[in-house]
């Protein structure tokens, strides 16, 4: 079964953490722009540069579903918008799509992404990225496929 994996959360959620994890147990294929912006050299914070890699990668995630590819992706899912959106075209693909959402209070977002040190990312730009955050609530996550993997 081909199936689609969101990773969804703020910075230092420990999405990325996961999403290894769960690449090293399912055969997938592990899309994360942070990884590719800094392996193109590119500035992380640069808000263009990001949006133009997040549209290929994901035009590239529905070629390889269709293809019956199980991919994982590492976008952050910060809007209830974008994740149906993905969510429907993932299934129109003939996948199942599965929501991994990295609930982690404030408070140790802050410690995580001060100990990493990379990207620089501040307190306070944490508290702003929190405010526009939606996490998702039970009626958005019954719309997902349940979780494949119990060990997660």
């Amino acid at each position: 079964m081909t199936r689609l994996f969101l990773m969804c959360g703020l910075p230092g959620a420990g999405k990325t953490t996961r999403a290894r994890r769960l690449a090293e147990r399912l055969p997938t294929v592990r899309l994360s722009p942070d990884e590719w912006l800094a392996g193109l050299g590119l500035d992380l914070f640069d808000i263009a540069a990001r949006a133009r890699l997040e549209r290929q990668l994901w035009s590239h995630t529905l070629e390889l579903l269709r293809l019956g590819q199980s991919v994982i992706l590492e976008f952050g899912f910060w809007s209830a918008a974008e994740r149906a959106e993905k969510r429907s075209a993932a299934r129109d693909a003939g996948a199942r799509v599965h929501l991994d959402y990295a609930d982690t209070p404030l408070e140790e977002l802050v410690r995580r992404v001060a100990a990493r040190g990379v990207p620089p990312i501040t307190e306070a730009q944490l508290r702003d990225y929190a405010e526009f955050f939606e996490a998702p609530d039970a009626a958005e996550l019954s719309r997902f496929d349940p979780w494949p993997d119990p060990a997660r």
